[in-house]
């Protein structure tokens, strides 16, 4: 699998993941004990960039972190991924976070506070070069949408390709999808967005355990069984199928399905978002298991 020719730009949130094991996860006004904590640097954007890093991109992320020590941890997490951070802005105030409750089952709830993510509001010229030189834009909803519709407006302008996986779902603008060449989206973002994906060139819909269905705008279709692992942690393991497609878009649709549907089974064998992630040789070791 070759995508070292890819160069990426992922637009969008780094958090620090506070993650809380348990038997069963919470009702509402419940209390209940705990079996384990951790601190994982995660977000979608941070996620998607070095799942795409990690298959063999070149990934420059563009987003913010806050100065405080949860900053200084998500800035080296990226670098030491092989993301390239040189546009990963600083700004007063917390960095974002998301607080994550994994039941014993490896299913889970999620709260994000965006921090500093909130405060990527505009682009500046050397984020727009990125943008433009790039052969694929990635962004997701955890920053202001206006900085991903602008973002997608000048990739488009630029001859990039546009990539958007819809997450959080919330309305989108009519421009925004008109900007898009390849969305990846879950089962339920895929009814959320149903009418406004049949417009888009490329969608790939995952299924979790059951693997993922591609189809494209002149009507080709194709489905990817899953992948029997034992599952420990989900969480993460969406973000680890995006970028890895993104990563090696260009060796075709199903192919990238393929290698990618491989990275998200193999992510949920692991606690934690980008801790879970697998490189190269893990995926390609799943792959030659069949």
């Amino acid at each position: 699998m070759d995508s070292a020719a890819s160069t990426i730009v992922v637009l969008g949130s780094v958090n620090m993941d506070l993650v809380t094991t348990t038997a069963q996860r919470p009702a509402p006004g419940e209390t209940v004990l705990g079996s384990g904590f951790a601190t994982v640097p995660g977000g979608k954007g941070a996620n998607q960039a070095i799942a795409a890093a990690r298959s063999g991109a070149q990934v420059r992320f563009l987003g913010a972190t806050g100065d405080d020590a949860f900053g200084t941890i998500l800035r080296s997490t990226l670098a030491e991924a092989g993301v390239d951070t040189a546009l990963l802005r600083t700004v007063e105030g917390p960095s974002g976070v998301a607080t994550i409750v994994v039941d014993e089952s490896g299913e889970n709830s999620i709260i994000v506070v965006a921090g500093a993510n909130g405060r990527v509001t505009d682009l500046i010229e050397d984020e727009l070069a990125a943008i433009a030189a790039a052969d694929i834009l990635l962004c997701q909803l955890e920053i202001p949408l206006d900085t991903v519709a602008a973002a997608a407006r000048h990739a488009r302008a630029s001859g990039t390709i546009v990539a958007l996986n819809p997450s959080p779902v919330q309305p989108l603008s009519a421009a925004l999808w008109a900007d898009v060449d390849l969305a990846i989206v879950n089962s339920l973002e895929s009814d959320r967005y149903s009418a406004e994906l049949n417009q888009v060139p490329h969608v790939v819909r995952t299924l979790g355990g059951d693997g993922a269905v591609y189809r494209s705008g002149d009507g080709t279709e194709f489905a990817v069984a899953g992948r029997p692992v034992d599952v420990v942690d989900t969480t993460g393991a969406g973000d680890a199928f995006t970028g890895a497609l993104v990563a090696t878009w260009a060796t075709g649709p199903h192919a990238a399905v393929t290698w990618a549907n491989a990275a998200g089974a193999v992510a949920t064998t692991r606690l934690g978002a980008s801790s879970s992630i697998p490189d190269r040789a893990r995926i390609e070791l799943a792959l030659t298991a069949d």
